[in-house]
C-alpha cells in the first residue's frame, strides 16, 4: 500500500442523536458499517452510502480558524477523522483504510441537522469539504494510526 494519509480518528454513536464516542479501532464489516456505530446494518447492501464517513482533520482545523466558531472531530459527526490526505479527488474511487477496502460514493454535504446541532455557519465553511461517504467493499479491523489511501494498481 502506498498510503498517503493518516487515520487521526475513529467515532462511532451507538444510537441516533447518541454523542460521538472516540474508540482506538472498529470492526468494519463489508456493506453494515461500522460495528457498535448507529448506521450500522441500517442501510446494509449494495448502494449503501452510510457505511462509513470521512472528513479531514484540517477542514475541521480550516472552519474554526475561518469563522472563530469552536468545532471538533466529534461535531462533525464524521466516522473517520484522516490527516494528511485530500479525500475530494478520492470520489467515486476505491481505496483503503489500513487493511479496510472502501469505495467513496459521494461529498458528505453539512446539513441542516449539523448547523443546528452545531453551528449555521457549517452549511457554507464545509461545502464540499465536509468529507466522503463512503461504502465498506472488504472489511477488517481498522485501527487509529492506521494509512488512509490509494492501494497500488487500483
Amino acid at each position: 500500500m502506498s498510503a498517503k494519509g493518516i487515520l487521526q480518528a475513529i467515532w462511532i454513536a451507538p444510537e441516533k442523536g447518541a454523542p460521538m464516542i472516540s474508540v482506538p479501532e472498529a470492526l468494519a464489516m463489508a456493506g453494515q458499517g461500522l460495528f457498535g456505530d448507529r448506521n450500522f446494518a441500517r442501510q446494509a447492501g449494495p448502494g449503501s452510502d452510510k457505511d462509513v464517513t470521512l472528513i479531514e482533520a484540517e477542514q475541521i482545523a480550516r472552519f474554526v480558524a475561518a469563522t472563530g466558531l469552536p468545532f471538533t472531530a466529534a461535531d462533525a459527526r464524521r466516522n473517520f477523522v484522516t490527516s494528511g490526505i485530500d479525500l475530494n479527488p478520492l470520489l467515486g474511487r476505491e481505496f483503503v483504510v489500513g487493511e479496510v477496502r472502501v469505495q467513496a460514493l459521494e461529498l458528505c454535504q453539512p446539513c441542516s441537522l449539523l448547523a443546528k446541532r452545531t453551528h449555521r455557519a457549517v452549511l457554507w465553511a464545509l461545502r464540499d469539504r465536509g468529507g466522503l461517504r463512503c461504502r465498506i467493499l472488504c472489511g477488517g479491523v481498522i485501527r487509529v494510526g492506521d494509512g488512509v489511501g490509494a492501494e497500488e494498481g487500483l
